[in-house]
């Protein structure tokens, strides 16, 4: 889910473009962005660099790039943020366990307990 304006919406605009191109191919281009987002030498995210990332990990670059230059997924992104925004997402990561709301990063412990609490045990 993009948070702000700018690189975030493009990121996620491109993701689904390359979702169009297979399941594999959505995942290997989620960890190419995150790969970059995290790097010491963050690589901005425009529009050029997510081509690039989109060619190095093997995409059809004429149909990645027909795709994101069309802004076919803009709606849909904005969508999935105000839905997000609706739910108090505001953070990643979020986690909604059967109601209860975990924001930030979090130990497995606390995920366990949490899964296990709404589980019943």
């Amino acid at each position: 889910m993009a948070f702000v304006e700018g690189e975030s919406t493009q990121a996620a605009e491109a993701a689904e473009c390359a979702s169009e191109q297979g399941e594999d191919a959505y995942w290997h281009y989620y960890e190419r962005l995150y790969e970059n987002q995290l790097s010491a030498s963050r690589v901005e995210f425009s529009y050029d660099n997510l081509k690039g990332f989109a060619a190095e990990i093997g995409l059809e670059a004429g149909a990645f790039n027909t795709c994101l230059d069309s802004g076919k997924y803009k709606d849909l992104v904005e969508a999935q943020k105000q839905a997000g925004f609706s739910l108090g997402v505001d953070s990643t990561p979020t986690f909604f366990i059967n109601g209860t709301v975990l924001k930030g990063s979090q130990t497995f412990e606390t995920l366990k307990a949490a899964i296990e609490a709404a589980r019943g045990k």
